[in-house]
């Protein structure tokens, strides 16, 4: 039992002194009372910390955040800077060959990105409002997918047994079958009314549905994977000996630790949908016309590319540029979450 240092009066203050030398002949550590206290990071700040080191991971992270702005704002964007997607301006238009009048496809301070042959359409309007599609069914498809394989994925990691060997067998059926033509004849036979939604509501739905269905495999074998890897660890073992039921261990002990795997390959995910998204329109099976889209852009494009080039290369840069973006964060991210890691 060590005795107080010092007694004190009735209007003293205790207060200690941070820095003070605690005895006489102990030795003197003022000359570090000024150094920051060591604290414990989360995984989370550890992942945040790498992220912020790598440059390209948040280039592609704020042309992901400008991608999304212009498509949330994109009536404002073309209020301000365009004219309506849909409005055809034939006077921008050579009536002898169907091109737009002037150089670069007829670019200049009106049309900023030019318009389009034939019709006379603001490109730039029509690039804003397609950058609402192809996020909009990226990100709805990625999110269905996600959702529907960890679901599965878990379920099938954890009880193992028949599950496991049915949903495995399911997934290796779904990966080997044909999307892109299921897809294209599944849309050629929708009405154009369905359950509320005519139009391009349908085909934007279907889409969604479609490529998230097809994408959940993906996401289910390597959600299978971690689970297997997870299941046998001591902190669930700990928590079946104290009685906690399995969907408490699913959803409280390994879930948690199979966010990281996801958002990873959610990130990952996404440019591939809006690669799929611009294919299918490219080749008919997208939104119906005269609803903009970026992969339909560049099928209209194909008629008259060589007398106006400009109209194919827009938006094909478009599609590059927002995939690009996508995967450069993709790829900050999982370099991020990964714990072996030393960036």
């Amino acid at each position: 039992m060590t005795a107080p240092l010092h007694e004190t009066s009735a209007g003293e203050s205790t207060a200690t002194v941070v820095g003070a030398p605690d005895a006489p002949g102990t030795p003197d550590n003022s000359g570090t009372s000024d150094a920051k206290a060591i604290q414990g990071r989360s995984p989370w700040q550890i992942a945040w910390t790498r992220l912020k080191r790598d440059k390209l991971a948040l280039a592609g992270a704020f042309v992901v955040v400008f991608l999304i702005l212009v498509a949330i704002l994109a009536p404002v964007i073309v209020g301000l800077l365009g004219h309506p997607p849909d409005e055809f301006h034939e006077d921008q238009i050579d009536p002898l060959f169907g091109t737009p009048i002037g150089s670069w496809g007829g670019i200049s301070s009106d049309f900023l990105l030019g318009v389009e042959p034939v019709n006379g359409r603001d490109v730039f309007s029509r690039i804003v409002y397609g950058a609402r599609i192809s996020l909009l069914v990226a990100f709805l498809a990625a999110v269905f997918a996600v959702v529907l394989g960890t679901v599965l994925g878990i379920i099938a990691g954890y009880f193992g047994g028949w599950i496991d060997a049915a949903l495995s067998r399911v997934m290796d059926v779904m990966l080997a079958f044909p999307q892109l033509l299921f897809t294209i004849a599944l849309v050629s036979v929708l009405p154009n009314e369905l359950l509320g939604l005519d139009g391009s509501g349908v085909r934007i739905a279907a889409l969604v549905l479609v490529i998230g269905f097809f994408g959940w495999p993906y996401v289910g074998r390597i959600v299978r994977g971690q689970t297997l890897s997870l299941r046998n660890r001591e902190y669930v073992e700990a928590a079946q000996s104290l009685g906690a039921g399995r969907f408490y261990i699913l959803r409280r002990e390994l879930l948690p630790n199979l966010i990281a795997p996801i958002m990873v390959y959610a990130t990952l995910m996404i440019p591939t949908n809006i690669l799929t998204e611009a294919a299918l329109s490219f080749l008919g099976a997208g939104v119906k016309p005269p609803t903009a889209s970026w992969g339909q852009m560049l099928s209209t494009a194909i008629t008259t590319y060589e007398a106006d080039p400009i109209f194919m290369v827009i938006p094909g840069f478009a599609i590059f540029i927002t995939v690009l973006a996508f995967n450069l964060f993709g790829d900050g991210v999982r370099d991020a979450l990964d714990p072996k890691g030393s960036r």
